[in-house]
């Protein structure tokens, strides 16, 4: 039975591979955009950016705010009065 299930299976082994890789694509995503250096530097950068007049404070308060959230684990926007 375990010849048939494996013969059965073979159309959709290219599928799973493809599913495979997303997911190890997914997990790398998401450990680089929750590394702490990673979010430090954006935090940095947007602060440099602000500094040459290359963006507001506005767009500078949102990247350091999303960092923040993402270093610290809350969704961003939530929890200010």
């Amino acid at each position: 039975m375990g010849i048939i299930r494996a013969v059965a299976g073979l159309p959709l082994a290219p599928l799973r591979g493809v599913y495979w890789v997303a997911e190890q694509i997914e997990t790398q995503v998401d450990r680089e955009m929750n590394d702490p250096g990673v979010l430090r530097r954006k935090i940095d950068e947007a602060e440099r950016a602000y500094e040459r007049g290359e963006i507001g404070e506005d767009e500078r308060d949102a990247i350091q705010e999303d960092a923040l959230a993402r270093l610290t684990g809350r969704t961003p926007g939530v929890g200010h009065g």
